[in-house]
């Protein structure tokens, strides 16, 4: 059983001070796989008061200097990528084949991006005779989920370095072991002690002490609406900025006459990797009644064929769910689902054959699905997906945009036609056939699905405040002479 026992502050690895232990179970074997010691709040108040000791300095560090540092934490997060894929594979269930492409590669890429994002950042910008700064807004707090959790430390991380701030996570205490590794990572790296500063807890302790905390002027979050609301309403006495992207439940539009074998490959994959564990899993899939049998027939085989196995295993397979809550909580659905009078095509409850032990869910298929029963409309992060049939496309629109968030959309189809239904979806990425998430372009949510955005340049105006600057010129500024003043 791999240990975490230790926080690290102010540039070194320090005990606890009241914290408790805590057992990671895998979810494969339901056995322990790491132990970790959740903080308390004399642990936040030891690193947000590093955090703010080196902000001072840091702030004040050059482009170019943090350029470097990025440069030097990508290398060394290079090194360690195998053994952060694995402790994702372990402790949270993924396939090892995914957690060493898609899951360490999404957190090489942030930061990468970042680096190129911060090379053509503009941090002044001139505004008639005056200026406009950008500049950092100090200790921020990364509070980050188990489902992607390199990716979202590092879509956090790099911009919030790369404007200056200095940073304090917490990520999620059932994936600790990657974040460890991370933060050895970020060590070796040569981070200015305080820039960086990793708590492990849970949200009730650690979660709830740095958003309550008056020394953090950020918190950056990511997990469920339920969580973040919480989150919110901690920060608020402090009227710090609050920057959020939860829950989702994004619905997968195939135009009419789009050919089906692709588009529905690729809506059936989308779901299924991470094992549904995604904020923006296409669940909801809507297709117009022409093409309603062929594709629920389609869909069928593709489900019956899917296959379920243990993560250590190389191959193309899914994987469990992360614990024992979120598996009985995907029953739930599944069992509510057949309640409310879908039809249930493949999957359905119960354990996968052969699985004794471990969080594994069949993946499931419902046909029949209208927008108002309880799996169209909660997040089931599970494998479970939803079609449900339209007769026009103006039907479609308005069935994808009823519900509470809007995360990401998808369509699939003749791109002319597309581009006129993209503007309608209220989402904050809609991907058009088979087009993934590109880190320079901002991602977030719109409604209960978040606030704020992430990735590139716009992850980085996101950890900036904006400075008016009237009547003067920031160092450097060459000043606007009228001609016949000069003269």
């Amino acid at each position: 059983m791999h240990s975490y026992l230790q926080h690290y502050i102010d540039g070194q690895w320090v005990e606890s001070d009241g914290g408790r232990r805590h057992e990671v179970i895998s979810p494969a074997t339901e056995e322990p796989v790491s132990e970790v010691m959740l903080g308390s709040g004399a642990d936040v108040d030891k690193a947000v008061a590093a955090a703010r000791r080196a902000f001072e300095s840091f702030a004040e560090t050059s482009k170019e200097e943090r350029i470097a540092l990025l440069e030097r934490i990508v290398a060394e997060y290079q090194a360690r990528m195998p053994e952060m894929a694995r402790a994702i594979s372990e402790e949270m269930g993924a396939p090892i084949s995914m957690a060493s492409t898609a899951q360490v590669g999404a957190g090489l890429g942030h930061l990468v991006t970042g680096i190129a994002a911060l090379r053509d950042f503009d941090f002044e910008e001139k505004v008639g005779p005056n200026w406009v700064l950008r500049e950092p807004i100090g200790v921020v707090a990364l509070i980050t989920p188990w489902n992607w959790p390199l990716n979202q430390i590092t879509a956090k991380l790099a911009p919030a370095l790369a404007a200056g701030n200095t940073v304090v996570l917490k990520p999620s205490e059932q994936t600790p072991g990657c974040a460890a590794i991370f933060a050895e990572a970020v060590h070796a790296a040569g981070v200015p002690a305080g820039v960086f500063n990793l708590v492990q807890g849970d949200g009730p302790g650690v979660g709830t002490a740095l958003a309550q905390h008056p020394d953090v002027d950020m918190v950056s979050f990511t997990g469920s609406t339920r969580a973040g609301i919480l989150v919110a309403k901690n920060a608020a006495d402090t009227v710090k900025r609050v920057h959020q992207e939860l829950g989702g439940k994004s619905a997968n539009i195939i135009l009419p006459g789009t050919p089906l074998d692709k588009a529905l490959k690729g809506a059936a994959l989308r779901l299924l990797m991470n094992s549904g564990q995604s904020c923006i899993a296409p669940m909801r899939l809507l297709v117009h009644r022409s093409q309603y049998d062929e594709a629920v027939t389609y869909l069928r085989a593709f489900f019956e064929k899917a296959v379920v196995d243990e993560p250590l295993k190389e191959g193309q397979h899914i994987g469990p769910v992360v614990n024992r809550p979120q598996y009985e909580k995907i029953q739930g659905l599944i069992a509510k689902g057949i309640e409310e009078g879908a039809e249930l095509v493949a999957g359905g409850p119960g354990r996968v054959e052969g699985k004794d032990s471990g969080y594994y869910v069949k993946p499931t298929l419902f046909a029949g699905v209208t927008n108002d029963m309880t799996i169209a409309r909660e997040e089931i992060f599970g494998p479970v997906l939803g079609v449900m049939v339209y007769d026009t496309v103006e039907e479609a629109i308005r069935i994808a945009n009823d519900t509470v968030y809007g995360l990401a959309a998808y369509v699939m189809g003749d791109p002319a036609q597309a581009r006129d239904v993209v503007r309608k979806l209220r989402a904050g990425s809609v991907f058009v056939n088979s087009a993934n998430l590109d880190p320079n372009i901002p991602f977030g949510g719109y409604k209960q699905s978040g606030n704020g955005r992430e990735f590139g340049k716009y992850g980085i105006e996101e950890f900036t405040e904006l400075k008016g600057i009237i009547g003067a010129l920031p160092e450097g500024a060459v000043p606007d002479i009228p001609a016949e003043a000069a003269a």
